[in-house]
């Protein structure tokens, strides 16, 4: 059963989680997608959309399978209208996952990006790095490798 967090994870976590699949971000994405609500919108989508399809990632991950990535990520997500509009991050790039998050009455932004982490909490939402969130939900340090089925999937 899923708690009632609702988060927002920033278009550079969920590229490492995609890319990296024993890191600290896939761990932090895979534990807010099994304890909680994704948010998504439609700006946030378009712009994952463009940076997975960066041929600069074909080392890494073939393109076909990041598409595959996304497209689970959007069919487990919560696609959200974004309604609110905010202008107060020094990056006005990302604004849109404040906008987000305050649309979706978000409980967390997860993100490595400074420009947000300085904002924290930004109206009531917690903004912390993939570490922080593992450590806030009660998980100690990267958690054991292991194999199996890939959580995006």
């Amino acid at each position: 059963m899923k708690s009632d967090l609702r988060i927002v994870i920033d278009t550079g976590v969920v590229v490492s989680a995609v890319l990296l699949p024993r890191s600290v971000p896939r761990q932090a994405f895979d534990l807010a997608a099994t304890r909680g609500r994704l948010l998504v919108s439609d700006e946030t989508i378009a712009e994952l959309d463009e940076v997975l399809r960066r041929r600069k990632f074909d080392k890494y991950v073939p393109e076909s399978r990041r598409l595959e990535l996304l497209s689970a990520l959007v069919q487990e997500a919560d696609v959200i209208d974004v309604v609110d509009v905010v202008s107060d991050c020094r990056d006005p790039k990302d604004n849109k996952f404040l906008e987000l998050a305050l649309s979706g009455r978000a409980s967390h932004i997860v993100t490595g990006d400074s420009d947000l982490l300085v904002l924290h909490p930004f109206h009531g939402i917690t903004i912390v790095r993939p570490q922080s969130f593992l450590a806030d939900l009660g998980v100690r340090g990267p958690r054991a490798e292991r194999d199996g089925p890939e959580r995006l999937s």
